[in-house]
């Protein structure tokens, strides 16, 4: 997959060159290029921003930049990317859009920054807005990098297993099952005596079990939503009758009922 991002402050995604992203720009599997949006600009100053019409506090980022960038690079692009504008009032990104996503061989991704881009930047050259979360930032930068990476686990090769990627919290539609490693008993806590059994068939279970609570109890949004097969409905049966939310909240009773 190609990556191209466009903005004033590149030299912020240091931090891809290391990890899973940087050891999967290092084999190919990700080919990143950050483009610095200055280098765009039609002025001898390099600006990228300018005073909002009609008023108001702030500023605005210039349209011209991102055309002159996508006249630019456009002419070395084999397919037309899929373009993405990081903002606060895109649709919140979750894993099955970053499962799309990561299906696609080109994006590009714009960060903004200031009281937002020109709204004809929208209208032109974008596809669709993202946001990471109900809060505001800065820019549009960090949410780009967590897109980045959040795609990048999904390409093929990149966690090194085939499998890694699929027990992973949302990957189901679910947050995933407790973890434990050496040692075998820390500070008076043990680890569950089922996952030193060697019984695969029960731990996976058990995982599944775990996996159905854990949602359950932090995020009933999730479970709500999530494709539940027989077995799923059994285990919350069992998780009901062991009464083991204590005081759950009527939603979370509610969608437990669901077997």
């Amino acid at each position: 997959m190609r990556v191209d991002v466009l903005t004033i402050f590149p030299g912020m995604f240091g931090p891809l060159d290391d990890s899973i992203v940087g050891r999967a720009r290092a084999e190919g599997i990700l080919d990143l290029r950050v483009h610095d949006l200055r280098e765009f600009a039609e002025d001898r100053h390099r600006l990228t921003d300018d005073y909002p019409f009609g008023g108001g506090s702030g500023m605005v980022m210039k349209p011209e930049p991102f055309y002159r960038a996508f006249d630019v690079l456009g002419a070395g692009w084999k397919v037309k990317p899929h373009v993405i504008l990081l903002s606060p009032q895109g649709c919140r990104l979750e894993q099955p859009r970053v499962a799309e996503l990561a299906r696609l061989p080109h994006l590009c991704l714009l960060c903004g920054r200031y009281e937002g881009v020109d709204e004809r930047v929208g209208e032109g050259l974008v596809d669709e807005e993202l946001s990471v979360g109900d809060y505001v930032l800065t820019g549009g930068e960090l949410p780009a990098m967590v897109l980045v990476d959040a795609v990048t686990r999904l390409l093929p090769g990149a966690l090194g297993g085939p499998g890694s990627a699929g027990e992973e919290s949302f990957a189901g539609g679910l947050l995933e099952y407790p973890q434990y490693t050496r040692p075998r008993e820390f500070r008076g806590r043990q680890v569950p005596e089922i996952l030193l059994s060697g019984d695969h068939a029960a731990i996976r279970r058990w995982r599944r079990k775990q996996s159905l609570l854990r949602t359950a109890v932090r995020r009933p949004d999730l479970l709500s939503r999530a494709e539940l097969g027989e077995e799923d409905r059994r285990l919350l049966g069992e998780l009901k009758r062991e009464a083991v939310l204590g005081g759950a909240s009527e939603e979370v009773e509610r969608l437990l009922d669901r077997d």
